[in-house]
């Protein structure tokens, strides 16, 4: 038996899927997927063993001239490699328009998330068969409904297990995990970032306890952020520019993960490392960090989680002393997740 994956983007949301595609694999052994995926993320699907075949797409570049990219050799490549299985299933995991128009060009039976139930709800006019699972639920647990229903199987909801092929991560580390952290401070939101200096005094607090900071980066701003935070402390290293892997391969290796709201807060998760994440704007319970010793720090606002892009608090100023300076707490609602408390929080989860 063999079914097609949608699921184009983001990381975070890619990494939700694997549960379900171990699930799967323990309820039908001889069933394979292939997997549509975003080219910036081809290397995720790969790393589970149940996934064979990964077929990059371009939407994020083909969207700028849509007629110009119907045209060109590219996209022929592609839609010749997406019609030329006849599947079993086709389950679009995503639920949005884009992939709902993936789902329906491929050849076979297409599932997804009915119109009350699905994140964009034309999406739902792509499938043959759609099912109606609550937004209450986490979107790891969403996800494996989805597919326990589509390939009529059950799941244990108490065990979950990424799948994730160590193997396939190089170790850089030759003596096990050395006794690093790693520093996840990028993320898309402007509303999702830690203060950058909090994440300085941070770098001061772990590398007192002995720690060295790793501080990958992925654009110029991110390395910019991760400059100020490495400034004047010699245990903190600005990472040159990794591949997923490359940042996967630190993480695996490291004693544990700081991390605001990013999805390679999610493949921590995945990769079973003790993690702290930082929660503002964005509601954990449904989409945060998922899996074994992980620590959601979340806001006391009465605004948060406000799941905006921009904040939109008006209550009073919040300010707090950095380097004998009074400076504006910037997004407020991580007013209450200090570093000092953050560092004892992520000390904690080696003291079981």
């Amino acid at each position: 038996m063999r079914v097609l994956i949608v699921k184009v983007s983001s990381l975070g949301d890619i990494i939700h899927t694997l549960p379900a595609v171990t699930d799967a694999k323990l309820a039908h052994p001889n069933l394979v997927f292939d997997w549509v995926v975003e080219e910036n993320f081809t290397e995720v699907p790969g790393w589970h063993p149940a996934v064979d075949r990964v077929i990059p797409v371009a939407i994020r570049r083909w969207r700028k001239s849509l007629m110009k990219t119907y045209l060109t050799h590219e996209f022929r490549t592609f839609k010749r490699a997406l019609q030329g299985t006849r599947y079993d299933l086709v389950i679009d995991a995503q639920g949005l328009i884009k992939s709902g128009i993936i789902s329906r060009m491929s050849r076979g039976l297409t599932i997804g998330l009915n119109n009350r139930t699905v994140r964009e709800p034309l999406a739902a006019l792509f499938y043959n068969k759609a099912y109606s699972v609550p937004w209450t639920e986490h979107a790891v647990d969403r996800v494996r409904q989805l597919f326990s229903r589509a390939l009529q199987y059950k799941y244990d909801p108490h065990s979950i297990s990424y799948g994730i092929d160590i193997n396939k991560l190089k170790t850089l580390a030759e003596d096990g995990p050395a006794k690093t952290v790693v520093f996840l401070h990028g993320t898309t939101w402007s509303t999702k970032h830690w203060p950058m200096y909090f994440w300085r005094e941070l770098a001061f607090l772990a590398t007192k306890s002995g720690f060295q900071v790793l501080l990958p980066w992925g654009n110029s701003a991110e390395k910019e952020r991760a400059e100020y935070i490495s400034d004047g402390n010699e245990m903190a290293k600005v990472l040159e520019r990794q591949s997923l892997s490359g940042v996967a391969q630190h993480i695996n290796d490291s004693k544990g993960v700081i991390a605001v709201d990013t999805g390679l807060g999610h493949l921590a998760a995945a990769l079973e490392k003790p993690t702290v994440s930082l929660y503002g704007p964005t509601d954990s319970a449904l989409s945060g960090t998922f899996g074994l010793n992980q620590i959601h720090l979340v806001s006391n606002l009465d605004c948060a989680p406000c799941v905006k892009k921009t904040c939109s608090y008006n209550g009073p100023e919040i300010k707090d002393f950095y380097n004998g300076n009074e400076i504006l707490v910037s997004p407020p609602c991580f007013s209450t997740n200090r570093p000092d408390y953050v560092w004892e929080r992520f000390c904690g989860l080696f003291q079981k």
